[in-house]
């Protein structure tokens, strides 16, 4: 049974573990911060990988960032992570074989394979954090695009050249209503200079009206954008994950984005995995290509 050292790479940490074809942890899941500079972090990785190299079959590393259709390098700038980041060799980790692919097309694939969408050919997952990330399945494959980038949520869904999106530029984009960021945004707006979104889900607990009024324009965008990803896509089924998914009101959601497609109804779930999720998905990819190398005889 093939076994991988997974990594998951983001601004403030690096967790990593051991994890095999049925996407189970074999060993502790180790959380490190990451270090400040691409040295720094490649140093960490090359350590970690030397000190279990003969444990393992090969290495997978989720990352933030569009990720070429080989997955061997990052194409993007990735604006959470060092400067020049994106210019880490990854491949000479190790003489066993390594993959590369974006966190959010990780967390998917995961869904996918062992979790919540478990069973379905078509599939579109959402990580609604800070930003907005899909991972997206077609057919039973990950949607890569030609350049590795396919999944983007910066498209916009409202005109009002209301708000500028940190992550593209763009006026008035999905990512910036719908994310943890564009709730922060509610919040100020609603209940005052000072709110965050913790004080509108304190709020909604507590029967604050101001908190309803951001949370409900919140999710009104995330309406928005699952229903174009319905009509664009037709998946079986669209999970949310992340930091902001469990909030979410599945059943009234579920019903108001069903109502309005124009393709047939899907369901709308909330993801099994939490923030393992890249970890799992990154090693369930490679073990995937390494098995199917093998069956090549390769």
């Amino acid at each position: 049974m093939s076994k991988v050292l997974s990594f998951d790479i983001g601004g403030t940490k690096i967790a990593y573990s051991i994890i095999n074809e049925h996407g189970e942890f074999l060993n502790e899941i180790i959380k490190v911060s990451t270090p400040k500079t691409p040295q720094g972090i490649y140093e960490l990785l090359k350590t970690t990988v030397k000190g279990l190299e003969e444990e393992i079959d090969g290495v997978a590393i989720a990352t933030a960032g569009a990720i070429n259709r080989d997955g061997t390098a990052i194409t993007s700038n990735v604006g959470n992570l060092p400067e020049g980041y994106n210019k880490t060799d990854f491949m000479s980790l190790t003489d066993k074989p390594v993959l590369l692919e974006n966190d959010a097309n990780s967390a998917g694939w995961a869904e996918y394979s062992i979790g919540a969408a478990q069973g379905c050919r078509d599939v579109v997952v959402l990580t609604l954090g800070t930003g907005v990330g899909a991972g997206i399945i077609v057919d039973g494959k990950l949607l890569k695009g030609k350049s590795g980038a396919a999944g983007e949520m910066h498209f916009p869904v409202d005109s009002g050249h209301k708000r500028i999106c940190g992550g593209c530029g763009m006026y008035d984009c999905f990512e910036s209503f719908a994310s943890g960021t564009g709730l922060n945004v509610n919040a100020r707006e609603s209940m005052g200079p000072e709110a965050t979104s913790y004080d509108v889900i304190r709020g909604l607990k507590e029967g604050n009206h101001q908190a309803k009024v951001a949370f409900d324009r919140w999710q009104d965008y995330l309406k928005r954008g699952l229903t174009m990803l319905a009509n664009i896509f037709d998946p079986e089924m669209i999970v949310l994950s992340g930091s902001m998914a469990k909030f979410v009101e599945y059943e009234k959601l579920n019903q108001d984005v069903n109502s309005q497609i124009l393709t047939q109804p899907f369901e709308l779930k909330e993801a099994k995995f939490e923030n393992n999720a890249g970890m799992i998905g990154a090693a369930l990819l490679l073990i995937s290509k390494l098995n199917s190398s093998a069956e090549r005889g390769q």
